[in-house]
């Protein structure tokens, strides 16, 4: 079976991850700083901190924002859960703004009327790695006094204007994972970076159960905060594969337009768009069909021919939890629309042209 997503993992990130079993260090030690530095300077910010996940990363971004009940965020729909369930998590009341239908993500012309005397945070998600309208979504931020925290975890090492996602020019913090099918992994991990020194100390406390040193050096708890820590195992790893994230993406570009050049006679399906003055980090390649049940149909002819393919996502708000939980009248024509007919085919380094060819031919079997 050819999975939809898969990591890279070779000799060099295993050296470097063994290197770490064996020295002084197992937890959080020199490995997660020099991680941090090189992640930071990667992506153009001033600081990144490490955390134990991509959930985790969100859920202390929204407490260094002060996000708490009865704070209103709005994003999209078009996302995986976390997204929304940190906010929850911290009592803030997700408001679900449409999506665009040629990148997927939120649509920023419809964000404006959905701010309210509680909204306090903008949270794009730049889904599939393809970037979202930064510089308006900014501006419209700025003109409402609201915070803006990118969820970026599909996006390490997309560009927007000639700028690396997490540069954090166009917002307050942004979220980073490392799982294993996300750009570069750590096994599980994530960050948030920030160009804030005044978020990045309490993200530092936070991280580690609100502990920081006072003036005399000492460790104090001064709010309640999590067991978040990477390990220096997990970061060096991470250091091993930040080496080759430019040829992770490089290589993720070229499978998207090999894609692209095999399936753009199959006139049934919607291939993924290019606008903007951005640049993909190819995390996913979604294709789109007709409708659900033609979807059904496709997905159900590509296992049986061993390609494994997903869905993402469902609109985040048609979750039963979000049903039963405030949710239930909530419709957003063009994220179920989307939900409805997409489908995620195999996208990872290691997959082969052969392997390309032959699911692209498949998919054209299907229509034929």
């Amino acid at each position: 079976m050819i999975p939809y997503g898969h990591q890279s993992i070779d000799n060099q990130d295993i050296d470097s991850v063994c290197k770490a079993i064996k020295s002084d260090w197992l937890t959080q030690g020199p490995k997660v700083l020099e991680f941090e530095k090189a992640l930071a300077k990667y992506c153009g910010s001033e600081y990144a901190v490490a955390v134990s996940s991509g959930t985790s990363a969100l859920h202390l971004a929204y407490l260094s924002a002060g996000l708490s009940k009865p704070d209103e965020v709005i994003t999209t729909p078009n996302t995986f859960v976390a997204t929304t369930n940190m906010m929850l998590a911290v009592g803030a009341k997700p408001v679900f703004c449409d999506i665009r239908l040629d990148t997927y993500n939120i649509d920023e012309s419809k964000i404006e009327k959905l701010i309210t005397k509680k909204t306090k945070v903008i949270i794009p998600v730049h889904f599939a790695g393809y970037p979202c309208e930064m510089r308006k979504i900014n501006k419209i931020a700025k003109q409402n006094k609201l915070l803006v925290i990118e969820d970026a975890c599909h996006a390490l090492g997309a560009e927007y204007e000639k700028s690396k996602i997490g540069s954090c020019k166009y917002s307050d913090m942004a979220v980073f994972s490392f799982h294993p099918v996300k750009s570069i992994t750590t096994g599980e991990g994530g960050a948030i970076l920030t160009n804030n020194k005044k978020y990045y100390d309490r993200l530092i406390s936070l991280r580690s159960h609100g502990i920081h040193k006072d003036k005399k050096g000492a460790n104090i708890m001064s709010e309640l905060g999590y067991n978040y820590r990477m390990t220096d195992i997990q970061a060096s790893l991470g250091i091993s594969q930040l080496k080759k994230l430019n040829s992770f993406i490089r290589t993720r570009r070229k499978i998207a337009k090999e894609y692209k050049k095999q399936l753009d006679g199959v006139s049934e399906i919607i291939l993924p768009s290019e606008v903007m003055k951005a640049r993909s980090a190819r995390h996913l390649f979604v294709i789109r069909t007709k409708n659900k049940k033609e979807r059904f149909q496709l997905r159900e002819y590509l296992s049986k021919n061993n390609i494994n393919t997903q869905i993402h996502y469902p609109a985040v708000y048609t979750h039963p939890y979000y049903r039963n939980h405030g949710y239930k009248k909530v419709y957003c024509e063009n994220a179920e629309f989307y939900a409805n007919t997409c489908i995620s085919i195999p996208l990872y380094p290691d997959l082969s042209k052969k392997e390309v060819a032959y699911i692209s031919s498949t998919i054209k079997r299907f229509y034929a």
